[in-house]
């Protein structure tokens, strides 16, 4: 279930101001919403697993307090990676 280095590289190098920038908060939703993705497909097919579903629970809570810090600091940034990521409507 967790993101594999080259795919954790590209995120950073997307979303991070440099390569070395993980600890952002732009560059942790963008991880957040890689493991959601992922976890919601092992749920697809694992409906029982109340465990994972927790988890994800948590994920998604995590994520929107992030995108919550970005919006209050940064509306247009905010707005350009909702964009990106594609997770509002």
């Amino acid at each position: 279930m967790s993101i594999n280095l080259k795919n954790k590289k590209e995120i950073v190098e997307k979303y991070g101001k440099n390569a070395q920038d993980t600890g952002s908060a732009e560059v942790q939703i963008a991880m957040l919403t890689q493991k959601i993705a992922e976890l919601t497909e092992h749920l697809k097919s694992n409906k029982k697993d109340f465990a994972a579903k927790r988890g994800l629970l948590m994920m998604v809570g995590r994520r929107k307090g992030l995108l919550s810090y970005v919006k209050s600091r940064d509306l247009e940034g905010y707005r350009s990676l909702v964009k990106k990521l594609g997770i509002r409507g």
